[in-house]
């Protein structure tokens, strides 16, 4: 945690204690979360937003809520921040339930979408604005001012009013007043959303560096699937008001648990399967779509039939030939054609139609700076895979 500081060029403020966190582990056996949800119910006007969801979150994680727009998860952001009052279960934060707690009563504060700055106060005055409504004495008010701006790197915009700053600036002076009162859990609601690509991708990395080095519990609701996965230890994927998986991002990513956690997490290949049979550590599977695949087996039991094969675009590899694909012998040879090509820059996205019609997803690095070398609209191909790289899911 201290390199962390160091590199960043920040310093805990005084009252913080970073925590001596792993990151990207689930919770250990036996160890006592912060934040406990649970069996959490809210409706709005007969309609459920949030559905039973329970989940622990441990003291200095970064925590982020992922799902598409209605899922329910500023819905959830908001019950911890104490703006909605859940129908059923119980919200714990360090034991004691906060569920009916009001919003300024709760060790919790809010990161809004829009900042919600005064226009016509200061940044000094911004980030000051909760602590006088704490009844603080103006010296110690002053001083977690300019403690804060310190933090976010803002020292000498005290006199500024939210008009003269840019996006970026505005964005860390309301991380500033989120922080200034000191909370034990750190609600962030789609905070990088108005900022450009670029800034955004920079605003990431401060946002992550500050978090490890105040050692504080921040859960941040987001859509951008990239910004969760940059910045969480953990990632709760929402949809229909219920969690559908609740891991690291390497495990999210490389292990959905479900067809649409896949589906909606990075791009991904699904083939469907009408009929499987094991044989030791693989499963050879027979598609209409692709024809014969043989994949690693899970270790938990399958449906023989109704199941899918996902890979994804990164995972798929493109040969000219069989032979250069490994030969007779070799799993996952599928040939077919190249039907459309994307070029980004850093990496190929191409298109490719099996003999059976059904269109595979390929990403190829441009680790060699060149013009010519790739594979053209129309170019017979192969497409070749490792079972060890296709996870099975059920439909």
């Amino acid at each position: 945690m201290a390199n962390n500081m160091l590199r960043s060029g920040m310093t805990a403020p005084t009252g913080y204690a970073p925590h001596g966190l792993a990151t990207n582990q689930s919770l250990a056996a036996g160890e006592e979360p912060l934040l406990r949800i649970r069996s959490v119910v809210k409706t709005f006007a007969g309609v459920t937003a949030v559905d039973g969801v329970s989940l622990d979150i441990r003291a200095g994680e970064f925590f982020a809520l992922l799902g598409p727009s209605g899922c329910g998860k500023t819905t959830l952001l908001r019950m911890l921040a104490g703006f909605e009052v859940p129908d059923q279960g119980q919200i714990l934060l360090n034991g004691k339930d906060i569920a009916q707690m009001l919003p300024h009563q709760r060790p919790v504060n809010m990161m809004f979408q829009s900042y919600a700055l005064f226009p016509h106060l200061t940044v000094a005055k911004n980030v000051a604005f909760g602590l006088n409504r704490m009844g603080l004495p103006k010296s110690e008010v002053d001083g977690r001012v300019a403690e804060m701006l310190a933090l976010v790197q803002l020292k000498g915009f005290e006199n500024r009013r939210p008009d003269q700053l840019s996006g970026g600036q505005r964005q860390r002076v309301a991380m500033a007043r989120a922080l200034a009162r000191r909370p034990k859990v750190l609600l962030l609601d789609e905070p990088m959303a108005a900022l450009d690509k670029k800034l955004r991708e920079g605003t990431q990395r401060q946002l992550q560096e500050l978090q490890r080095s105040l050692g504080m519990t921040f859960i941040m609701v987001t859509h951008d699937q990239e910004e969760a996965m940059t910045v969480a230890d953990r990632i709760g994927v929402m949809a229909s008001g219920q969690l559908q998986q609740v891991a690291p991002p390497r495990e999210l990513y490389e292990a959905p648990a479900s067809r649409w956690v896949a589906e909606f997490v990075g791009d991904i290949n699904v083939i469907e399967a009408d009929a499987s049979t094991r044989e030791g550590g693989h499963l050879s599977l027979w598609s209409r779509e692709a024809g014969s695949i043989v994949a690693a087996a899970p270790s938990h039991d399958l449906a023989q039939s109704n199941i899918c094969v996902a890979i994804r675009p990164e995972k798929v590899r493109l040969f000219r030939s069989a032979s250069a694909a490994g030969g007779e012998g070799t799993p996952n040879l599928l040939p077919g054609e190249i039907i459309g090509h994307s070029y980004l820059g850093d990496m190929s996205l191409y298109q490719v139609r099996l003999v059976t019609g059904m269109v595979i997803r390929v990403s190829v690095t441009n680790a060699i700076r060149r013009e010519t070398g790739g594979f053209e609209p129309g170019e017979r191909v192969v497409v070749s895979f490792d079972p060890e790289d296709c996870v099975i899911l059920e439909r």
